[in-house]
């Protein structure tokens, strides 16, 4: 692990307050026919994207092109790692190259640290950042992944997490894989959209709201939502294997990447600490179900995720010590989920093995 010499101490917590996350990002998007999706109207306000509508005002089109795109996605990121699931399900590696930063970054942006001499190899790039600035000179908010950059010009097309996946499953379906999943199911689409806002609500955001409370009351009121929320999910999964039923939908790869990071980082790091997720019967079997599940588990690098929390948020840790628990090997305990029924993949397959 390559240590940050631009700390980012007092970046995270604002005293006395409850944590907000800024949701204002890029939201240009890549689509299979640009005119026509400019002629839609543009969406609602939404914090987990949309279906069915244009651009946001002042956003732009680009087309899909197989080739032309990289996207830059850290795994040690949670929202980074919604992009690698679902560009692995759909089986879209051919077409959108993926470069990954290392799991530290400093107050200047993600640096591809893990990669030959510090540089992307198709980007040549040391920072993400160098590619927002090149399509927006001196850019003013974070820099986050994941971001897609368009190649032949080196600039940041999207940051915009949420809409990124929701166009992988319908703008570049022509380029899907034989037996992909429909991750966004016509008849299920608007009992899902309800359950992914309160996901990203309470629960994805949820824990950041713990973990970067600037007062003991914000803290206790994070602390209560979020396990509100997580008794909610508890007794859904109960009677259910996913989320939305019988098959694996968007919405699932939306809770796993939190659950993947409880126990090894918020239980104790965010202090999110009523009790484990191991400790809850059917979100740990749940968790277990999609981690051994191809396109789930395989997209993990625990090692990278406690190496990013721990050591980038120096105002939490001070001394950025990383710690050595938890003991990880019980995601590959039999989870007993077959026995409500279903199917991941449903009538599709799942992806072949990591190259």
């Amino acid at each position: 692990m390559t240590a940050s010499n631009e700390p980012t101490m007092g970046s995270y917590v604002t005293g006395g307050e409850a944590f907000e996350r800024d949701t204002q990002y890029i939201e240009d998007r890549i689509v299979s026919d640009p005119a026509a999706v400019s002629a839609l109207p543009a969406p609602p306000a939404s914090k987990v994207g949309s279906l069915g509508f244009g651009l946001t005002p002042g956003a732009q089109a680009w087309p899909v092109e197989p080739g032309r795109y990289r996207l830059v996605a850290a795994a040690a990121c949670p929202w980074a790692n919604r992009t690698l699931i679902v560009r692995r399900l759909l089986g879209l590696e051919e077409v959108i190259s993926l470069g990954m930063p290392g799991p530290v970054h400093d107050a200047r942006s993600w640096t591809f640290d893990l990669d030959p001499d510090g540089r992307d190899p198709v980007l040549g790039s040391e920072r993400l950042q160098e590619h927002y600035f090149k399509r927006f000179p001196g850019y003013p908010r974070g820099i986050t992944v994941p971001a897609i950059v368009d190649v032949p010009s080196g600039g940041v097309v999207t940051n915009d997490y949420p809409q990124i996946t929701l166009d992988f499953s319908t703008q570049w379906r022509e380029f899907h894989r034989a037996g992909a999943p429909d991750l966004l199911p016509a008849d299920l689409v608007d009992e899902m959209w309800p359950v992914m806002e309160r996901i990203f609500t309470e629960v994805n955001n949820g824990v950041y709201r713990c973990g970067f409370a600037g007062s003991q009351e914000a803290y206790e009121a994070a602390y209560e939502r979020l396990w509100v929320a997580m008794d909610w999910l508890e007794e859904r999964l109960s009677t259910r294997r996913y989320l939305m039923g019988e098959t694996i939908t968007e919405a699932d790869v939306r809770l796993f990447t939190t659950l993947a990071r409880f126990d090894p980082v918020y239980h104790g790091h965010f202090k999110a600490n009523r009790n484990k997720l191991s400790e809850m019967e059917h979100l740990w079997g749940y968790a277990r179900d999609l981690f051994q599940t191809p396109g789930f588990g395989d997209t993990i690098d625990f090692t990278q995720i406690k190496q990013h929390y721990y050591a980038t948020h120096s105002d939490i840790n001070p001394t950025r010590i990383v710690p050595l628990g938890p003991d990880l090997a019980n995601w590959q305990a039999p989870h007993g989920r077959e026995r409500l029924g279903g199917d991941p993949f449903g009538n599709g397959t799942p992806p072949a093995q990591v190259r």
